[in-house]
């Protein structure tokens, strides 16, 4: 029995680039000789051990057989026969296939060191075509190391759309998108991520409403607040910011979308460019659309999504101005001064829209 390091530690040492996790493949092993050694077997489809102490995954050498549709279509073979690259094989991109011994030896027999060093992702097999999924990933890590210099390589590109093409990227669970479109807005360049979608046109076999959306200037904008540092639930809504309020409702549904990431991307897109604010009631509006007393902050969040999609807009400051000058009225005010009941809400209401008329007089 032999263990090994593999996959994103390995890749990531090797680049100099920080990493959280290690994954470790086994080999010559049987599932119960894991679990005489007191690891925790976790896995249903093929096994997977967390380790006694350190709680890292540990994996048996595997093989897969592609034997359905989607990305859960397939067969495993973990038999202790299985060599080192076999399991490696199986690997989405090269710069993934590599390994690394107890002795600090580097196996790599698919070339992931070359790749690493001329900045390439690059698929390893053929058989990368059998997983939709792997799609979304290559364009993650592209998101994640564009700052490095790495690109998707012709090849994998070509592959990529091709499978766009076939259909089979409809088998991926809206959930599954998810998680990769969020982990992905989260990298260094998540316009990237977009760019390589939009390439192989899987995302319009995913969703045809939002490659029109995309616009080189929504990227830029979304380059821009990765550099700010902003949330993902704000990069979301300007990836979105140029759909119409019913296509954006629409994409969140398909997505199954956070709560937290469809509240903004939705009042976003119906308010980007800002409407037009001819009255306190106008004003009123808006504000309220965005729970502006309770939720102060995804106000804030709204004006960072506008200012970057609107940077000429004069009107952003102002709203931030005029929701806090709203939360000065007070409802306790009120009710000692008698209001109570519908009374109450209407005084309010009437408090508000004199506050901004004096605002913008």
């Amino acid at each position: 029995m032999k263990t090994y390091l593999v996959g994103g530690a390995v890749r990531d040492k090797l680049l100099g680039y920080p990493f959280h996790e290690r994954d470790w493949v086994v080999v010559g092993a049987r599932p119960e000789d894991l679990l005489d050694q007191g690891f925790q077997q976790v896995g249903k489809d093929f096994p997977v051990f967390l380790h006694p102490k350190s709680k890292e995954e540990y994996a048996l050498a595997r093989t897969e057989r592609k034997s359905g549709v989607g990305y859960h279509g397939f067969i495993c073979d973990f038999s202790p026969d299985i060599t080192l690259e076999e399991d490696l094989s199986r690997r989405d991109l090269t710069i993934n296939a590599i390994a690394e011994d107890d002795s600090g030896e580097i196996i790599d027999p698919y070339g992931g060191l070359q790749d690493l060093n001329n900045r390439l992702l690059r698929h390893v097999s053929p058989a990368f075509s059998e997983d939709p999924l792997r799609i979304l990933r290559v364009a993650r890590f592209a998101a994640r190391y564009a700052h490095l210099g790495f690109t998707v390589a012709d090849e994998t590109q070509v592959l990529m759309r091709e499978m766009s093409d076939n259909g089979e990227l409809a088998t991926i669970a809206a959930e599954r998108i998810w998680v990769e479109l969020y982990k992905a807005l989260n990298e260094k360049s998540p316009e990237v991520f977009f760019q390589v979608l939009l390439r192989c046109r899987a995302l319009h076999a995913l969703f045809p409403m939002w490659p029109p959306a995309l616009s080189t200037a929504t990227l830029n904008s979304l380059a821009k607040a990765a550099e700010a540092g902003a949330d993902a639930d704000i990069r979301f809504a300007i990836s979105c910011s140029d759909l119409d309020a019913e296509q954006c409702r629409t994409l969140c549904r398909e997505l199954r979308a956070s709560n937290s990431a469809a509240w903004l991307a939705e009042r976003c897109a119906a308010n980007i460019p800002l409407p037009t604010l001819n009255s306190a009631v106008d004003w009123l509006a808006l504000l309220e659309s965005f729970d502006y007393t309770r939720r102060p902050q995804l106000l804030g969040s709204f004006v960072v999504v506008a200012r970057l999609r609107l940077p000429d807009e004069q009107r952003l400051e102002p709203v931030l101005d005029a929701a806090s000058a709203l939360r000065e009225i007070r409802a306790a005010d009120l009710i000692a001064k008698g209001f109570t009941g519908p009374a109450l809400g209407e005084a309010l209401r009437a408090a508000r829209l004199k506050r901004l008329t004096e605002l913008n007089a």
